[in-house]
């Protein structure tokens, strides 16, 4: 329930009280404040949406106006492997949710869930693995989630050669693209969230975005418990 410390026996009687399924609702909403991904009629595709949290932090919430009033229009698109029902709380008639392996998602499969297929302007990834307690396997599989991710929002990955990045990137590449197609699903001037757990290859991943994003940065949110070794990477305006 609350981790070590009083800091995350906070956030869970936070998550409580304001109706959020989960204490994962407040990382999103400090990502948002800081950052300002999510404008008003945004088209937001959330990888890994289980159990729903961050599902409830993009649209209107008690802490932030992300959305906007239904009137802007917008698009909130949850993906996840278990089925996943939309909250009640916190979400309104833009929000959906499909039961699909983010790993073997098509890139034609996930544009055709925005609005027009024309792609999204944010992609969220929450995605972790179910923690083993095997330090590599678990970071391991981590990177490949967040190069899945990576993937689908940017499209094909063409490194430039002698980059101090490749070996990073080429070492996960392979295992994580399921399909062809050149074009990701995130929309030039667009964001990318990332969760890794942090390891060794994190920077390299970083040093690729850096090429491919206007601004590249790490957070570590108040409302992870102590005891994670999770990061966020946030990458703003897609070039």
């Amino acid at each position: 329930m609350s981790g070590a410390g009083g800091t995350a026996d906070f956030f869970y009687r936070e998550a409580q009280r304001l109706g959020y399924v989960a204490r994962s609702a407040f990382k999103l909403i400090q990502i948002q404040k800081q950052h300002k991904i999510i404008t008003p009629g945004a088209a937001v595709l959330d990888l890994g949406c289980a159990p729903g949290a961050w599902l409830q932090a993009i649209v209107p919430s008690v802490a932030c106006q992300n959305l906007g009033p239904l009137e802007k229009g917008g698009l909130v698109v949850g993906v996840d492997c278990k089925k996943v029902k939309v909250p009640s709380s916190h979400c309104d008639s833009r929000v959906r949710t499909f039961c699909a392996d983010v790993m073997m998602l098509m890139k034609r499969q996930a544009r055709a869930m925005s609005p027009q297929e024309r792609g999204f302007s944010v992609v969220l990834s929450d995605m972790c693995p179910a923690v083993s307690g095997i330090t590599t396997k678990d970071e391991a599989i981590s990177c490949e989630l967040g190069m899945r991710a990576l993937s689908l929002a940017i499209g094909k990955i063409k490194l430039k050669e002698g980059s101090d990045y490749s070996a990073t990137i080429e070492k996960y590449q392979s295992s994580t693209e399921p399909d062809p197609d050149d074009n990701g699903v995130l929309r030039r001037g667009g964001s990318l969230v990332i969760k890794f757990l942090e390891n060794e290859d994190v920077p390299g991943f970083g040093k690729f975005c850096k090429e491919r994003f206007r601004k590249v940065s790490l957070l570590r949110p108040k409302a992870t418990r102590s005891s994670s070794r999770e990061i966020y990477m946030i990458c703003e305006g897609l070039r």
